[in-house]
């Protein structure tokens, strides 16, 4: 193992961490409606539990409505109870054949907790970052100590790894501020 290994290694650990965080803030809500405010829904599908994505079309029609017109008719009212059950906040409506679901305005006390709420999210995918860090921190110290590589090569590395990790903070405190700033815009 070199080095170049343990760099090689690190950076997809923090990519990975990364995409974690889209993923997780594509879920948070703008007052804004987006076919992510469904990705948490998992429908009970003849005993099976699936995720609504995959038993039924999702769509944004209007900046405020979301529509689920499931494929299979038969399961209109258990993506119902999904919905409900998921509690997202929104009261779904059925007519037969599709669901609607109203997305209210956010109010200011609600805008800011949903900026609160991304600003924790984007902590705990910093501390994510940071323990990657450290697991290739410490990877380089093993190498050092069994004489794998030198000092010189062992300092470069603890280098590398922390450019690395600056920079994938900066991009999670750029994506934050982004979604934050999504959140407060009325």
């Amino acid at each position: 193992m070199s080095v170049d290994t343990v760099l090689k290694d690190t950076k997809p650990k923090m990519d990975a961490v990364v995409e974690d965080l889209k993923r997780k803030l594509g879920n948070v809500r703008t007052g804004r409606a987006t076919v992510g405010f469904l990705d948490a829904v998992v429908v009970d599908y003849y005993g099976s539990p699936t995720p609504l994505s995959q038993m039924a079309s999702v769509a944004v029609p209007e900046p405020q409505l979301i529509t689920v017109q499931p494929w299979d008719m038969s399961q209109l009212n258990a993506v119902e109870k999904a919905i409900i059950a998921a509690n997202l906040g929104v009261n779904p409506s059925n007519d037969g054949k599709i669901i609607r679901l109203p997305i209210p305005a956010l109010n200011e006390e609600r805008r800011k907790q949903l900026a609160k709420q991304v600003h924790e999210i984007a902590e705990e995918h910093k501390v994510a970052v940071r323990i990657v860090r450290q697991s290739s921190n410490d990877a380089l110290k093993k190498m050092l100590k069994d004489k794998a590589i030198s000092e010189d090569d062992e300092h470069y590395g603890l280098d590398e790894v922390q450019k690395l990790t600056n920079s994938f903070t900066g991009k999670i405190d750029e994506l934050a501020k982004t979604k934050e700033q999504e959140i407060m815009h009325v």
